[in-house]
């Protein structure tokens, strides 16, 4: 099931017996795939942005150009959370939300809790949810759409089992192609003036809330041209013929109004997340405190925001000058040409980083030209996906020969390191999906440097031509590279190394560290089930 991605989500799946889970696989074979009900829900539009909003009149009133983006990068899980919940409270006209992941915890619940005090003072309030990790959520969901001004879609639902995420699964195992693919984009706009985008879900551990496991994450805040290039974006997928309205798909027999007071006691008992600190690692202030100066600190240049189409779901497969529609208009395709054009240096974060053959060949072609490339990703005791991880480490040795500066975050590591003080306590795991081009282009978004993002998910990017802004990425980049990651290299004998500096010089691993023989055993017998085009 490794197709299927959430931390939290997947452990659970196994707690039953073999025997349990494999009648119930028989059944849901036997008794076909339920079926998505025939609906044409009502097409809405963005509402553009306007000087009578304070979100409006503070984003329009900072932009220098019209055809020029302002990015305020999001490093901290504080300060991210903080950025989305200050925008729901400020927002006066629209609120439009898109994501892979909205957890029932404290985090998702005071989102859930912006959103409908903002619909509360009359702004409309779209959410659009992926639905593979909704399971039990629906009576939740149907409380928050059973306020006025909200409105709820599902997107590629599953129409049966859904109180748990193992019984929907299988009750569209017949099915199984259209359910493997999922939208992963993640998307928050505000009044269509103030969007954050990148690779934070929404859930305690994106955020640095979890007791156990915490992702390093980035989200960048945006205004001006890219905005409205995201908003489109959104519009596209909410009037899709995969986004279904949360009615048609989720049932309860309780009255609305039951629903919307037991939302109500849900959210309004959860607790205010603690305030971030005056600043974030970059020197910026929380978001609310420019708010109310009138005026934004950004860095401004030129960008272009693009999303794979919502086809990509069904395997777009037109032709355009003889390529394949879904690869012209991917996001990965995007990234790729990008990287390829690079002159003199490349550095990636990625957590989960398949490369296939054709990467392979592309980081071959850099090497030939000289180019450097570096790439921070998970190591197998920071990766929440094993089966991921043990597909990456087929390439490790062809990366390293291609001259990659390879570093693997390191879970002892992240818990020494100054930098992720709010995580210090559980498990770290790397989360942000970015890339710096010769110390001038940027990248970030939702995209992973993996079979799945390429084919199978459908993804969100941004790109920002600035040196200034890839200045800030790199600072990011470099410290977790020194604070929380090892330096993987290889030795004359062609055996791997894994080096991180220390008070006395260097101390370095002649095997997989934080991997204990049991797991490398089982992973390893595991991997060769897993197709390289699911991870």
């Amino acid at each position: 099931m490794a197709a299927f991605r959430n931390p939290a989500a997947l452990p659970s799946m196994f707690k039953s017996s073999f025997a349990r889970w494999l009648a119930m696989a028989c059944i849901a074979l036997l008794s076909g795939c339920a079926s998505l009900p025939a609906v044409q829900p009502a097409p809405s539009r963005a509402i553009a942005p306007s000087m009578q909003t304070t979100l409006g009149r503070v984003a329009l009133s900072s932009t220098p150009a019209p055809d020029f983006t302002g990015f305020r990068l999001l490093p901290a899980g504080s300060f991210a959370l903080d950025a989305r919940l200050t925008l729901a409270e400020r927002a006066q006209q629209s609120l439009d939300v898109q994501y892979y992941v909205l957890g029932n915890d404290d985090t998702g619940r005071r989102l859930l809790r912006s959103l409908r005090d903002a619909a509360a003072r009359g702004v409309r309030v779209r959410l659009l949810i992926d639905d593979l990790y909704t399971a039990g959520e629906d009576e939740l969901l149907l409380g928050l759409q059973a306020h006025p001004n909200v409105e709820v879609r599902l997107f590629n639902p599953f129409p049966a089992g859904r109180s748990r995420l193992a019984t929907k699964v299988l009750a569209s195992l017949a099915d199984f192609r259209r359910i493997n693919h999922r939208m992963h984009n993640k998307l928050f706009i505000a009044d269509g003036a103030v969007a954050i985008a990148g690779g934070r879900n929404i859930a305690d551990e994106y955020f640095g809330r979890s007791a156990v496991q915490n992702f390093i994450d980035l989200d960048a805040l945006m205004v001006g041209g890219a905005v409205w290039q995201l908003q489109s974006s959104f519009d596209e997928y909410w009037n899709s013929s995969y986004a279904y309205p949360l009615h048609a798909i989720a049932r309860s027999d309780k009255p609305k109004e039951r629903l919307r007071r037991e939302f109500d006691g849900a959210v309004d008992a959860t607790p205010p997340p603690p305030r971030p600190p005056a600043f974030d690692v970059l020197g910026y202030p929380p978001i609310g405190r420019d708010i109310d100066a009138g005026w934004l600190q950004l860095v401004w240049s030129k960008a272009v925001a693009f999303a794979d189409p919502p086809d990509k779901i069904v395997g777009a497969t037109a032709q355009y000058g003889g390529v394949p529609l879904v690869d012209v208009q991917s996001v990965r395709y995007e990234v790729l040409e990008q990287i390829e054009k690079a002159d003199a240096e490349v550095a990636i974060n990625s957590p989960y980083f398949v490369p296939g053959e054709k990467g392979l060949a592309m980081l071959s072609r850099l090497a030939e030209k000289r180019v450097r490339v570096s790439l921070l990703t998970n190591s197998l005791a920071s990766s929440d996906e094993p089966l991921v991880a043990m597909g990456y480490r087929r390439y490790r040795n062809d990366l390293l020969a291609v001259g990659v500066e390879l570093y693997e975050l390191s879970p002892a590591q992240v818990q020494r390191a100054g930098r992720f003080k709010a995580i210090r306590d559980s498990i770290g795991r790397l989360h942000a999906k970015t890339a710096v081009i010769d110390q001038k282009k940027v990248f970030f978004g939702s995209m992973n440097f993996d079979p799945r993002s390429e084919s199978v998910n459908t993804e969100l990017g941004v790109f920002a031509d600035s040196p200034q802004l890839a200045e800030e990425m790199l600072r990011l980049m470099t410290i977790d590279r020194a604070e929380g990651a090892l330096r993987v290299t290889q030795g004359d004998d062609g055996t791997l190394r894994w080096a991180a500096p220390s008070e006395d010089g260097q101390w370095s691993f002649h095997s997989e560290p934080g991997a204990d023989l049991w797991h490398l055993w089982w992973w390893n017998l595991l991997s060769p089930l897993a197709p390289e085009e699911l991870l």
